[in-house]
């Protein structure tokens, strides 16, 4: 059902020229976070739909083809901003906009992260073994063995700085950042 059907063109356009204002901003607000405008502008569409959609509607609303759509779609579902429902008598995905933004901003930060700091933990991981087996290996060499210390130390650091970012993540995920940082009523 088209819930502007019963609107006038005068309130119609009105309706639709705030809206756009807003899936504009959302689409900017996103592309900030590295997802693309074009992905922000669906999910801005999306969350002013009174009803769940399909891959086919929201190609037909916002003019895309349907393999673009998909793969926004499954990026958004992917970030947790979306999520597939299911319809009486539909045998096509729908998908429903999660409209919590403090989870869709919870759940962003978390997965990108999280990715992130499981990359740099193993990489800096794989560094301190090194510099150890180095240390080890050249310990009569005094001038190496104090460089090779200045970078486990630095790398000491920055191993403390994920394991404080896992914390918050951690914080993200339970909820716990909002005893903190509560929600605005």
């Amino acid at each position: 059902m088209d819930e502007l059907a019963g609107l006038t063109e005068e309130q119609r356009a009105k309706l639709l020229h705030t809206r756009r204002r807003v899936i504009e901003s959302i689409g900017k607000n996103m592309d900030l976070y590295g997802i693309t405008l074009s992905i922000g502008h669906l999910y801005g569409n999306m969350y002013f739909n009174q009803t769940p959609v399909t891959l086919d509607e929201m190609s037909q609303t916002m003019g895309m083809s349907k393999t673009s759509m998909s793969t926004g779609m499954r990026t958004l579902h992917d970030l947790k901003m979306i999520n597939k429902v299911w319809g009486k008598g539909s045998r096509k995905d729908l998908y429903e906009v999660v409209p919590d933004w403090h989870q869709n901003f919870a759940d962003f930060f978390s997965i990108k992260w999280r990715k992130a700091l499981e990359q740099n933990m193993i990489a800096l991981g794989r560094s301190m073994k090194e510099i150890d087996a180095l240390i080890a290996e050249h310990d009569e060499d005094e001038a190496f063995r104090t460089l090779l210390e200045s970078d486990k130390s630095k790398i000491d650091e920055a191993l403390k700085y994920y394991k404080w970012l896992d914390r918050l993540i951690d914080s993200f995920e339970s909820g716990e950042i909002y005893q903190y940082f509560p929600k605005e009523d």
